[in-house]
């Protein structure tokens, strides 16, 4: 097990657009389960590639959604190599997001609510799938982060400037 470091606003790296992946290797797959072990580990539900310093285009996702409402949280770890955004819809949804790369720190962000998306998986199986609901709303972010963008870049600049003064706040405290 690797956990990485999680790299937090400001860091530059974050603003990086990542590359296509070329080829799916053993390198490729450790990067993979790295990242799942970090997300896991930070207590996410989703990772980007460039939150960890890699400008591939790489995402882990796992919901952890429990199976009964009391139950532990079932893990349906998916991957995303080159995940690309074929469609989004016109309907929109608001969700309260949050970042492992701005911590303990959220705000409502609409996006549309339905996507499809195509990548390839792990093994560079091909797939297409429309999504709605909080898988629809974690792959626009985390595809977001591949791009160099934030959750805090579709707020208000005020709200923007809020949420950094509260994290700055928060780290002078720690």
């Amino acid at each position: 097990m690797t956990v990485m470091t999680i790299l937090e606003i400001p860091h530059p790296g974050l603003r990086e657009v990542a590359q296509p992946v070329a080829e799916i290797t053993d390198q490729t797959r450790a990067l993979i389960d790295d990242m799942f072990d970090t997300m896991y580990d930070a207590r996410g539900i989703g990772l980007a590639a460039t939150q960890v310093g890699v400008t591939q285009r790489v995402v882990v996702i796992d919901l952890q959604e429990p199976a009964e409402p009391e139950g532990e949280p079932v893990r349906d770890p998916r991957t995303f190599v080159n995940p690309e955004l074929v469609w989004l819809s016109e309907e929109t949804a608001n969700y309260n997001e949050g970042c492992l790369s701005i911590p303990e720190q959220y705000a409502e962000v609409e996006r549309p609510a339905r996507c499809r998306v195509k990548w390839l998986d792990r093994d560079g199986v091909a797939h297409e799938e429309e999504m709605d609901g909080l898988l629809s709303t974690c792959i626009q972010h985390e595809i977001d982060h591949l791009n160099g963008v934030l959750f805090i870049d579709h707020l208000s600049r005020l709200k923007r400037d809020m949420i950094v003064k509260k994290l700055n706040k928060a780290r002078k405290a720690a």
